[in-house]
């Protein structure tokens, strides 16, 4: 029976988020610029988009490019914002073909004006869509979303719209760059790192996390089915006992 046959449709998360890792280090042992690794890395994204429209999972988020990414060498950056421009334009068609929503996420007005103009005609074509919501974070850190909300409520207090005592976890996650969709259920991290490197602190408060030794660049649909496959054979408590859950 394949990894996929094994999966138990109802116990699906809806919500899958993964840090791809590796591209450096799989360029590396090639001998190649870590642009290389990026560029085949691509198609890691269109495997695990395709099986997460697949199976029916609402929601996949990828974290593409941190805020810290910024202080990389600008050949690689460059490099990097001109390969999202082009696989922008090439995946759209393929996005409208699988009924793939794309979304983003982060401090967009960092981001070159080539790459906001693709990104923002893309999210418009797609806008339709109604299968799974892809979203990219993009120039994103957690650190730097969970201080623009805290900026909001600071404004509205200020300005008398909010009493302190209303400020509680639901309204704080009203004001999260990803308040359109739940928390993720799983986060997948690549490259046999152990780090969630300033990704989503904030929603990822009970989420199951499974590092995968693979890079990303190899990473394909069976690594993927795999990562679920482990996700679902968890007990997810929430604070509460096993026996509690159980009843």
């Amino acid at each position: 029976m394949s990894l996929k046959d094994q999966l138990i449709a109802d116990r699906l998360p809806s919500h899958v988020a993964i840090i791809m890792d590796g591209n450096g280090r799989w360029a590396k042992k090639r001998g190649n610029s870590r642009v290389f690794g990026h560029k085949h890395g691509v198609t890691a994204v269109r495997d695990v988009t395709e099986a997460s429209a697949e199976l029916g999972i609402k929601y996949l988020t990828l974290y593409a490019f941190s805020t810290e990414n910024w202080s990389r060498p600008k050949t690689e950056v460059d490099a990097l914002m001109s390969l999202l421009v082009s696989t922008i334009s090439s995946e759209t068609k393929t996005l409208m073909k699988n009924n793939v929503r794309l979304n983003a996420i982060g401090c967009r007005e960092n981001l070159p004006s080539g790459v906001q103009k693709r990104l923002e005609e893309c999210i418009l074509k797609t806008s339709g869509n109604d299968g799974l919501t892809l979203t990219l974070a993009l120039s994103y850190s957690s650190r730097w979303e969970i201080i623009e909300a805290v900026k909001k409520v600071a404004v509205q207090v200020k300005d008398g719209e909010l009493e302190l005592g209303e400020i509680n976890d639901e309204l704080f996650s009203s004001l999260m760059a990803t308040e359109s969709m739940p928390d993720p259920e799983l986060m997948i991290r690549t490259s046999g790192e152990h780090r969630i490197s300033n990704f989503l602190l904030w929603q990822l408060a009970y989420s199951e996390l499974y590092f995968s030794d693979v890079l990303w660049p190899d990473f394909r649909k069976e690594d993927y089915y795999e990562a679920i496959l482990n996700y679902q054979g968890r007990e997810r408590r929430f604070g509460k006992t096993g026996d509690q859950i159980k009843k």
